[in-house]
């Protein structure tokens, strides 16, 4: 069987480790023939080429800025994606008969892509749905649904609705995620809907004892400390206002150290903040190669999770899957509405609180401190491999062909 994925993450091999690296090469193992658009940025300095392994091919497909650029030009270059990505079918995949597209949001922008292979190739779609945009953007204050902004929102909820009709099935990250898809947006079929969780091969990441030391002093983190690390994007959808105060509130605590690891747009406001603050239980690290940032992770002792108390929209960081292969328990800061709190405490392996409340966030981490931490952070090893293992996943794409 042949399948198409469209995406705008910058991959370039199937060995790469990743949530959807690590599906294609679970469906390639399963002995289907992987086809995938991962663009490069102008900026990069790159022509639009093939790459090839085994029977998988990788088309690095030329597009213009959409990060670390303006508004405008990323606009421009964003409305023109899926013209480019329908040319780059026709030309590179003319000769190939897709029997599935899977393609996940961000972007909501596919759609006339997945019609065309659809109508094409009479292809089965599968949305892989882990991001509900253009609401999560009114949620932060990016979008508004009046005014000049409004038209803009407009738009682009016409091009959510679009994609989920072309849809033949929809994963989504949970059950929160699922139920409100379907309170959204009633038209849609729940047949067609279902629960396709972020998911990873897994690993077994923990560290000894001298690879922790290790590691702990090439990044400048106290040994005598119980580490709580925070790692990905530091951006409007983490709520870094509420991390501030949390890490103000926690200045005084001697045997916690926080280490926040990280890009985005919130990064320079919140290394100022440090810089001001002059804590001493905190440090700031810029973002690491994914297998860096893995191995520092499984040297600390609590994964953090956070996110903006004004979502309406349930998300489900998939950071989290790093702390479960790390074995180390999870402290999640979340609006009420996502059910990733719910999953870690009633999987034994974390504490949750509203990050609208730095109380119940020290409340958290006194009862981190006090926990056994070993023994939660194997119990959630062990839900890994039960609920989020990618041959999961790949099996419930499958079932549907």
């Amino acid at each position: 069987m042949n399948i198409l994925f469209l995406t705008l993450i910058d991959f370039s091999s199937l060995s790469e480790r990743g949530i959807y690296t690590d599906l294609l090469r679970a469906l390639s193992q399963k002995g289907h023939r992987v086809f995938a658009i991962s663009p490069v940025e102008r900026r990069m300095g790159q022509k639009t080429h093939l790459v090839t392994e085994g029977d998988s091919t990788i088309l690095k497909l030329r597009i213009g800025n959409i990060q670390k650029t303006n508004v405008i030009e990323k606009g421009i270059s964003t409305l023109r994606i899926e013209g480019q990505f329908k040319r780059a079918i026709k030309k590179h995949f003319g000769d190939v008969k897709f029997d599935l597209v899977l393609y996940s949001t961000p972007p909501i922008t596919f759609a006339k892509v997945v019609d065309f292979v659809k109508r094409r190739d009479g292809a089965t779609s599968y949305l892989l749905l882990k991001d509900i945009f253009p609401q999560n953007a009114v949620d932060i204050g990016m979008l508004k649904k009046s005014g000049v902004k409004g038209l803009l929102y407009r738009f682009f909820r016409r091009k959510e609705k679009r994609l989920y009709a072309l849809s033949d099935r929809i994963g989504c990250m949970s059950e929160a995620n699922r139920r409100y898809l379907l309170a959204q947006d009633p038209e849609v079929d729940a047949a067609r809907v279902e629960i396709c969780p972020n998911s990873v091969e897994v690993r077994d990441m923990t560290v000894g004892t001298e690879e922790r030391f290790a590691l702990r002093q090439k990044y400048g983190i106290p040994q005598d400390k119980t580490v709580f690390v925070y790692g990905g994007n530091l951006g409007k959808p983490q709520g870094v206002d509420f991390l501030m105060d949390c890490l103000r509130r926690e200045a005084c605590r001697e045997n916690a150290y926080f280490l926040i690891v990280g890009n985005g747009t919130e990064y320079a406001r919140l290394s100022s903040f440090m810089e001001t603050e002059g804590l001493l239980n905190a440090k700031l690290l810029a973002g690491l190669p994914k297998e860096d940032y893995d191995r520092m992770v499984a040297a600390c002792d609590v994964g953090l999770i956070f996110l903006d108390h004004r979502f309406t929209i349930p998300n489900f960081p998939s950071r989290l899957l790093s702390y479960m292969q790390a074995s180390i328990p999870v402290l999640a800061a979340t609006d009420p509405n996502t059910d990733v709190g719910e999953v870690i405490v009633n999987g034994g392996f974390g504490w949750w609180c509203e990050s609208n409340d730095p109380a119940g966030f020290s409340a958290a981490v006194a009862k981190a401190l006090a926990a056994d931490r070993a023994a939660m952070g194997a119990l959630g090893f062990a839900y890994l491999n039960a609920q989020y293992h990618v041959r999961d996943a790949a099996d419930t794409i499958l079932s549907h062909l």
